[in-house]
């Protein structure tokens, strides 16, 4: 008698403690024979050390039904009415319908997996990072919202199945992240209402999760929609509560990153010296930063991206030199593939510039950011701040060469959208 291997295999596959997969299988006894099954942790324990290794017919059943598969791919002996031989199909579904007074006959072995585990948590997840790296090369677009709200769909299903307690909580992060994708892909876009709605759709998911990260990017995500639509007071109540989060209290790295966004939400409210405040405490706190592991949605998040920040409060806060210093800075260091991220550090650079009495110098900058893209259309919220170059640039020097050029040249990437 040797321990059941497979079992204990499967058993982490799916995330199942000994008591978990206990009531897992009573919930299997209960779908088949309509009374709740009694076995316990005991049971389990039995099974697993191979002092069961033919267990009871109304066991057999339940452990297909959690498992989906034969009890002789978990490691056991199968009873002679728990067999399954290969045979013809109809001919298996006339014997199972002929078939009656026994749980064992209830059960049909069927061909797809009745249970959800870790590895398939793992490859929904990979789906996810694709298309992170996707918004990150790009930015926001109708057919990544789409796709993300597709990615959820299949989580969802995946909730309809078997699952332990942490593989549920796991399902629930995922639909949360999937949803927030879409909401950031809508605030990318400028359509700022679906994003709400998704938003306020992953909350509930990442609440279910219980997992402070996915917690954490909800409320940055609440933040940056706030500042695209200029509601300052709702931007800083969603950076103090993501400042707030338990993600950032454990961890420096999203400390920073929560701190970041109460620093520009100062800045909008014209709170200067909190701004800066904050803003010096976000780039100590990244200083802090170890080597751990961060989820994939956090990658565009390092010192780059906080000295693109800092143009971005430096701006709002009037210290258009040392934003223009900033956005120096971040563009030296953000990476070619974040070519989104470039293109907004761009966007701060040109405004810097603008506002210090450069329109000419500016204007180069800002055609600069058609090149970085590429020929993509531009995502709303990048169209909107040069949109605001362009006002500016006309209200200093509405008559020079460079700017109808660069009238004639926006005119045309304006119509690639």
């Amino acid at each position: 008698m040797g321990a059941n291997l497979t079992l204990q295999s499967r058993m982490k596959e799916l995330g199942l403690t000994q008591d978990e997969l206990a009531g897992q299988l009573n919930k299997a006894l209960l779908q088949i024979t309509g009374r709740p099954g009694d076995i316990s942790s005991r049971t389990i324990r039995n099974l697993l050390s191979g002092r069961s290794s033919r267990p009871i017919g109304r066991t057999c059943a339940a452990l297909e039904r959690v498992f989906g598969c034969p009890v002789g791919e978990l490691g056991f002996n199968a009873p002679r009415s728990m067999q399954h031989p290969p045979e013809d199909p109809v001919r298996r579904r006339d014997f199972i319908a002929s078939t009656t007074g026994t749980a064992v006959a209830a059960v049909p072995i069927t061909k797809h997996r009745q249970s959800v585990g870790m590895s398939d948590v793992a490859r929904v997840a990979a789906s996810m990072n694709e298309l992170v790296a996707a918004d990150d090369h790009q930015g926001g677009h109708a057919g990544l919202a789409i796709t993300a709200l597709e990615g959820r769909s299949t989580v969802l299903e995946l909730q309809q199945r078997n699952a332990s307690d942490r593989v549920r909580r796991a399902l629930y992060g995922l639909a949360a992240e999937y949803t927030t994708i879409a909401a950031w892909s809508c605030i990318d876009l400028r359509e700022l209402d679906r994003a709400q709605t998704y938003l306020h759709e992953s909350t509930t998911f990442a609440g279910l999760s219980q997992d402070p990260s996915t917690g954490m990017r909800v409320w940055i995500n609440m933040a940056m929609l706030a500042y695209q639509r200029r509601n300052w007071t709702d931007q800083l109540a969603a950076a103090q509560a993501a400042e707030a989060s338990p993600a950032a209290r454990k961890d420096p790295f999203f400390g920073s990153m929560g701190r970041a966004r109460v620093a520009l939400a100062h800045a909008t409210l014209g709170d200067t010296k909190a701004a800066e405040r904050f803003l010096g405490a976000a780039q100590s706190t990244l200083r802090k930063v170890g080597e751990e592991d961060h989820p994939r949605w956090t990658a565009f998040y390092g010192s780059a991206e906080l000295d693109h920040l800092a143009a971005i409060i430096l701006n709002h806060s009037g210290k258009h030199a040392k934003a223009e210093a900033m956005a120096h800075h971040a563009l030296a260091r953000i990476p070619r593939t974040f070519r989104r991220n470039r293109a907004l550090a761009t966007c701060q650079l040109a405004l810097a510039q603008l506002r210090q009495d450069e329109p000419e110098q500016a204007t180069q900058t800002a055609a600069s950011v058609f090149a970085i893209m590429n020929g993509s259309p531009l995502p709303g919220r990048m169209r909107t701040l040069i949109g605001d170059f362009h006002r500016d640039l006309f209200s200093v020097a509405p008559s020079t060469t460079y700017a109808r050029d660069w009238a004639d040249r926006m005119r045309d990437e304006w119509s690639r959208a």
